[in-house]
């Protein structure tokens, strides 16, 4: 998702998502020991050979799950790669990030999810979101809704395809998992209130409407932003997809020069949790303060982070 411009969750090592973590030591606010941090990588496959290395690091890094994103005719085929990268990987957990559902059938969604559980040995996330791109309505000869239209159609697609997934479902092939983990990404108020009540993690983007090009958006990054989405997960582990993770000796400079390529305020990047810009250290201590105000403790990143969050769980270790 390219950008042009509390209520508390808890995560601990125990719960269904547990992966590579970074300890938030101490208590919060409310007198409670703080969760642990983890990382997800969504990428696409560029080689063979590079995306099953990629596959293998990202584990052996302590990666909770791997990610590919999902857009129809401009990137790859999301379960084609995840199936290849289950084949070397026996850990790490492996999604859409997110499957569009305006262009996705819920039987050919269930069955994709269920047979990358059975491949994986029961590793399988299924990503879901509205679809806000244009042109992948077009391709298939649909016409995009309007935002109502779209939140409506994604519950619809979400609500059909989790119920082939149960026992009462499809008959082949069933998933490994009693229950495979339901991720809703996407900023709707709508959709974040239903998904609060059905979905197992929510992906917060921090992006919004999307601009006439039908790839940008508008950003969501106020502090009160935040405060508004989270209060929306309604205590449901959300998980933030980093924008910008940047290591270096000056994370002002680097804050300063994003806020102007995204036209943004840049008290509202240093505060948020969709910008990580300064040193190793710099970058731990905001994530222990974006985990104590909104108990965000759970980020996707990108390609570019890989080295950099490497680091970081390998020092928490």
């Amino acid at each position: 998702m390219p950008v042009a411009r509390a209520r508390r969750c808890r995560w601990a090592s125990g719960d269904r998502f547990a992966g590579g973590e970074i300890s938030c030591s101490g208590t919060g606010a409310e007198g409670q020991d703080r969760g642990m941090v983890s990382f997800a990588l969504q990428a696409v496959p560029k080689s063979a050979g590079g995306w099953l290395d990629l596959a293998r690091g990202a584990e052996e890094a302590g990666f909770e799950s791997l990610y590919v994103p999902d857009h129809p005719g401009s990137c790859a085929a999301p379960f084609v790669a995840l199936a290849a990268a289950a084949a070397v990987t026996s850990r790490i957990r492996l999604g859409s990030y997110v499957s569009n559902a305006g262009v996705r059938e819920p039987l050919l969604l269930a069955s994709d999810v269920a047979t990358l559980d059975v491949v994986s040995g029961g590793r399988a996330v299924f990503g879901l979101g509205a679809g806000h791109t244009p042109a992948e309505w077009e391709a298939v000869g649909r016409v995009r809704p309007d935002v109502r239209g779209r939140i409506d159609h994604c519950i619809a697609v979400a609500e059909a395809a989790t119920r082939m997934l149960t026992e009462d479902g499809m008959a082949e092939p069933r998933p490994v998992q009693q229950k495979v983990p339901l991720l809703i990404g996407g900023g709707n108020s709508r959709l974040l209130r239903w998904a609060a009540g059905h979905a197992d993690l929510i992906g917060l983007s921090g992006l919004g409407r999307t601009l006439a090009d039908g790839h940008r958006h508008e950003t969501r990054w106020r502090s009160d932003q935040v405060d508004a989405q989270i209060e929306l997960c309604g205590g449901k582990p959300a998980e933030a997809l980093v924008q910008r993770f940047e290591v270096t000796d000056d994370g002002g400079a680097g804050y300063s020069a994003y806020a102007k390529e995204v036209e943004a305020d840049e008290a509202d990047l240093i505060a948020c949790p969709f910008v990580l810009i300064g040193t190793l250290d710099e970058i731990a201590a905001k994530l222990r303060q974006l985990e104590s105000r909104w108990g965000i403790s759970r980020f996707a990143v990108r390609p570019p982070a890989i080295e950099g969050v490497t680091a970081l769980l390998a020092a928490a270790r």
